[in-house]
């Protein structure tokens, strides 16, 4: 095990669950914004960064608006379920440049802060379904 994953598996079960359900769809959507603006302000400079942007602000993008949460818009996910997924991608985020080829440019290290920052997020979220369909019913669109 890597020393990030090392990392990233303490703060993924040390931190107070502070984030609820709510919180943590408004996060994933600003998560999604982010690589996608990533994507398009990369896409001359750092074509490969680009690519690699879009491709994870998409996947944030779809995995939210399926999620069984207040923002989701197609519940086919659970939220637990997007729990995991997320840790997922916080373990792998640091490889992303490795695999798209660009490691040795600045946006190599965007990369390599979402591991530890998407690792804190998931640290931080209570992924009870259960209270996720809950807190649902308590907001009005």
């Amino acid at each position: 095990m890597s020393v990030a994953n090392v990392a990233i598996s303490q703060l993924e079960n040390r931190l107070p669950k502070v984030i609820d359900a709510r919180k943590h769809g408004i996060i994933d959507y600003c998560h999604a914004a982010f690589f996608l603006g990533m994507a398009w302000m990369c896409r001359k400079s750092e074509p490969r960064a680009a690519v690699a942007a879009l491709a994870a602000g998409s996947f944030v993008l779809v995995q939210s608006l399926l999620t069984d949460y207040p923002y989701g818009v197609k519940k086919m996910i659970p939220f637990h379920v997007h729990g995991q997924m997320d840790a997922a991608f916080a373990a792998s985020s640091f490889l992303v440049p490795k695999v798209f080829g660009f490691s040795d440019s600045k946006a190599a290290s965007v990369f390599t802060g979402n591991s530890f920052v998407e690792a804190a997020v998931v640290g931080a979220t209570d992924f009870s379904s259960e209270r996720a369909r809950s807190e649902e019913s308590d907001y009005r669109y």
